[in-house]
């Protein structure tokens, strides 16, 4: 007769036990190894040493817990996809208004209120003038009072011109080219604004997000504090904007922008013909022009404050929150305590 080797009880412990109670099932041929395993005496080695720590498996789980003191990372979709498409549209378009319009200014670097270019009575200008000693220096006026700006505006790299080349587009002197550049980017950035407006308006991102309530305006104080000494919101107050954020974009979406826009329309003379209500708005096309321009550096102090708050804030987790959407947060496990 062929005989049949039985297995021996150390290689089948695992697999008896995990059957008999994992699944409650030890029943036959399972259930007499495991009656059979029942008659050793002495437990595996490492529950025997398990035994003498005195250690249970809660203890255990209890010991690799993270430290009550360790900060929760949490990760917020911060930025829908048409916030970020909007953003990183504007960019371009910013830039290249912003230098081509200082192209537009250096052919008549000066301005003035009214409907008049009266180069006497110009409340601010960036010229360039021969000393009595033959030196040329760029002199900047502003209201009446004279500075010189040497090397940055007026006259730079020996060359006499309001804004220097590095900040101009094209960085030569070319006005007509300055125009088309400055048109093309300006209608791209109304196409580009009027698609945000209406998807905030849509999506109510206006009114979650961005319109400040009336509990943020009453601790404006405290905020304003708070970004003079670099303190910055974290945990829970990072998930959405502060007011001064709020207040910054609600400004620009519906006092600068506008301005900016209805100012540039009505220095054009087709448009001023079919709308000339335009120029009695804004007291002609020199008091437009002015606004257009202190709307343009409007817009330059925001982006400014905005690229300096990137990076005090986190430079690397704002800009993958303005790529992907995903913002981290990290906040004390108390603070996630009390939430949950």
């Amino acid at each position: 007769m062929q005989r049949t080797a039985t297995p021996k009880p150390e290689e089948t412990q695992p697999v008896a036990a995990l059957t008999h109670e994992g699944t409650g099932a030890g029943q036959g041929h399972e259930h007499e190894q495991v009656s059979e395993l029942g008659l050793r005496s002495e437990p595996p080695p490492l529950e025997a040493q398990a035994a003498s720590d005195g250690l249970s498996a809660n203890q255990s789980a209890v010991s690799t817990a993270p430290s009550a003191s360790a900060p929760v990372i949490e990760r917020v979709y911060r930025h829908r996809l048409p916030v970020r498409i909007s953003h990183w549209l504007n960019v371009p378009c910013l830039l290249i208004l912003i230098m081509s319009g200082l192209q537009i200014f250096n052919a008549h670097p000066a301005l003035y209120w009214g409907d008049r270019s009266d180069r006497d009575q110009a409340w601010l200008s960036i010229r360039s003038m021969k000393t009595e000693s033959g030196e040329i220096r760029g002199i900047t006026t502003i209201l009446g009072y004279k500075f010189d700006t040497t090397g940055v505006l007026g006259y730079s790299d020996g060359s006499g011109r309001a804004f220097p080349a590095w900040t101009t587009v094209p960085s030569y002197k070319f006005l007509g080219m300055g125009r088309q550049w400055h048109l093309f980017f300006a209608w791209l950035l109304v196409i580009n604004g009027l698609f945000f407006t209406a998807y905030a308006l849509i999506s109510r991102h206006l009114t979650r997000d961005l319109a400040p309530t009336g509990k943020d305006l009453r601790g404006i104080g405290q905020a304003v504090k708070d970004h003079v000494v670099l303190r910055h919101p974290v945990g829970n107050e990072a998930k959405r904007y502060n007011v001064l954020q709020k207040l910054a974009y609600v400004a620009i979406l519906f006092v600068v922008a506008p301005l900016v826009i209805l100012t540039g329309l009505a220095m054009s003379p087709t448009i001023d013909a079919a709308f000339p209500w335009l120029l009695t708005i804004f007291g002609g096309r020199q008091g437009a022009r002015t606004i257009h321009f202190i709307a343009c550096f409007s817009f330059v102090g925001f982006i400014v404050l905005h690229v300096v708050q990137v990076m005090l804030t986190g430079f690397f987790n704002n800009m993958r929150s303005m790529v992907t959407g995903w913002f981290v947060v990290r906040r004390e496990r108390e603070e996630a305590g009390h939430e949950a």
